[in-house]
């Protein structure tokens, strides 16, 4: 592959941080106090009861509804620990798919409402290309240490 001033490897790296400085802006710009005493998912409650699938509504009545507080621990630090993961590219793959998944819920979550789709959809695109395209060949601790 030719390219202009990096390797590929290595522009797929930039991407790689790029999406981690990402989930890290999404972490670093959360009330925390309002979102750990249940106003994220209280949001994400009420889209949730009005959703037109049945199984996204019985989902989070079944998963998150009974636990808010666990569960707003769970998204603040998933996106905290994808963000220092893929920035480090510490076990890399593992992360891409894991921010995928949480792209997914939430793309799922929030279907009818096209205005929150972009980031969502650019940032799933980004995990696919990093995944596809072995990004923690580059600049990252996987590849240090011998990992994958």
């Amino acid at each position: 592959m030719d390219s202009i001033w990096l390797s590929g490897a290595e522009w797929v790296a930039v991407l790689r941080i790029g999406l981690g400085l990402w989930w890290l802006e999404s972490w670093r710009h959360k009330d925390k106090k309002t979102w750990f005493q249940g106003g994220g998912i209280a949001w994400a409650a009420d889209i949730a009861t009005k959703h037109r699938w049945s199984a996204v509504r019985s989902g989070f009545d079944a998963v998150v509804a009974p636990r808010p507080r666990t569960m707003a621990y769970v998204v603040a630090y998933a996106e905290l620990a994808l963000g220092l993961g893929l920035i480090a590219g510490f076990l890399t793959p593992v992360a891409l798919v894991a921010g995928l998944l949480l792209n997914a819920v939430y793309f799922t979550l929030m279907i009818h409402d096209w205005a929150e789709q972009g980031q969502n959809s650019m940032m799933a695109l980004i995990s696919l290309v990093g995944l596809f395209g072995m990004s923690w060949q580059s600049w990252s601790l996987d590849s240090a240490l011998g990992l994958f």
